[in-house]
């Protein structure tokens, strides 16, 4: 399966953001990707209020508009992130948004771990403070395809229970979107994709957001595909940017095979 990961430099002006991501989905899909992934909160990144200002119900306009693209151009198209409204609450979801070729969505995935960090004097942050922690493991087949796909998002990353948990649901691709921080990034990002592509000998594909010249949120881009042995096989220039690669369903059984980790497991 031929997949594009979509990096995108996303503000707080949603006609502009949608106006870009619908530009670069036409890119990636004129490349013939059939798997085509957008970053965390790619409508919408800046302050919680401004997120929160810009949330929709999953049958709102935001995402009617890439249903009909991606059922104009025939592809499973990620939604990396969107803030979705609830009914329950003014808290709103942090919401991964899988569209499938008939563009009905396929999947709906409600982040479950959420940042929340207090260094005194140095930095407060809490998403909890706006957002709501989802409770759905969410692993889903692609209809007329051979792989099974798991959903994450941004923080998940640090929970490798999660990922673990996704295989045990016969996830063969990760999606994880994210709008990773620059300060925990440069050490953190690459490492711990790695580290999930391995131990779970799974694609991962993560989309992420780098800081546009307007933007104050600092994030670190550098959007990665990697295979199942921790190859990185497409990484993102530090700009918005498209990468590629083809993800190669009997490399990975092979590799399930030839190294039996998953088989092994005695937890």
């Amino acid at each position: 399966m031929w997949a594009a990961v979509i990096q995108m430099q996303s503000i707080g002006d949603l006609n502009y953001n949608c106006e870009r991501a619908h530009r670069l989905v036409e890119a990636a899909a004129g490349r013939g990707a059939k798997l085509i992934a957008l970053p965390e909160y790619f409508s919408c990144l800046g302050p919680p209020e401004s997120i929160r200002a810009h949330a929709q119900l999953l049958d709102g306009p935001l995402v009617q508009g890439f249903q009909q693209q991606a059922r104009d151009k025939g592809v499973f198209l990620l939604l990396g992130s969107i803030p979705e409204r609830s009914a329950e609450s003014e808290k709103i979801y942090n919401t991964a948004v899988l569209l499938q070729p008939s563009g009905e969505i396929l999947a709906c995935y409600r982040k479950i771990h959420l940042f929340d960090i207090d260094i005194p004097g140095r930095v407060r942050f809490r998403e909890s403070d706006h957002i709501l922690p989802g409770k759905e493991i969410i692993a889903t087949a692609l209809p007329g395809e051979e792989f099974t796909v798991g959903l994450t998002i941004c923080y998940d990353l640090r929970f490798p229970e999660l990922f673990r948990a996704l295989v045990s649901r016969g996830a063969e691709i990760i999606l994880t979107p994210a709008a990773f921080s620059q300060v925990t990034g440069r050490d953190h990002w690459e490492v711990l994709l790695r580290a999930r592509a391995i131990e779970n000998q799974t694609y991962i594909l993560a989309p992420a957001q780098y800081p546009h010249p307007a933007q104050s949120l600092r994030t670190y881009g550098r959007s990665l595909i990697v295979d199942p042995w921790g190859v990185v096989l497409a990484q993102a220039a530090d700009r918005e940017d498209i990468i590629y690669a083809d993800l190669d369903r009997r490399h990975l059984q092979r590799l399930r095979v030839e190294l039996p980790c998953l088989a092994s497991r005695c937890l």
